[in-house]
């Protein structure tokens, strides 16, 4: 499957750009948080640019925001949340710029990218256009319906 994506190496980048960000922000200190902004910030740029999608895993590790790096306790709060009686949130809280997001935390709850239908190899391929050749079903059935039942004229029924 990975020779068939359109942008391989952009896949690629996005993939090394996700992987290094933790290993440089990890000892805390002013300059590694901005180069792991900037990582994040490049990564979000490529997808936008290219028209690609990422995980939603991917996605919910960055602040929309500031493009830090969510990593809950050390730049990031994370709190469970009640509305009404059943439905449960996680909230968590960029502490570099305070924005918050909010994520559904029903175990029934599964992402369209989840489900079988989403994924490429389960999609149903629509059938060819018809060929000039062959004409269309519609007019197939008419030729033999006239052929069978052939309608008289007017003046031949009375």
């Amino acid at each position: 499957m990975a020779g068939n994506l359109k942008d391989k190496e952009a896949y690629q980048r996005l993939n090394y750009l996700h992987q290094v960000r933790p290993t440089v922000s990890w000892p805390r200190n002013t300059s590694n948080d901005a180069l792991a902004r900037f990582y994040s910030f490049t990564q979000r740029t490529i997808a936008k640019r290219l028209v690609l999608r990422q995980d939603p895993s991917v996605k919910r590790t960055l602040c929309k925001k500031c493009c830090s790096l969510l990593i809950p306790g050390v730049t990031a709060t994370c709190r469970q949340r009640r509305k009404g009686r059943k439905t449960r949130f996680t909230v968590v809280r960029c502490l570099s710029c305070g924005q918050t997001k909010s994520f559904l935390n029903d175990p029934g709850h599964c992402l369209w990218v989840d489900k079988p239908e989403a994924q490429l190899e389960n999609q149903v391929q629509p059938d060819p256009k018809p060929s000039a050749k062959e004409p269309p079903k519609a007019a197939k059935v008419k030729s033999q319906q006239s052929k069978s039942n052939p309608v008289l004229p007017a003046e031949a029924k009375t």
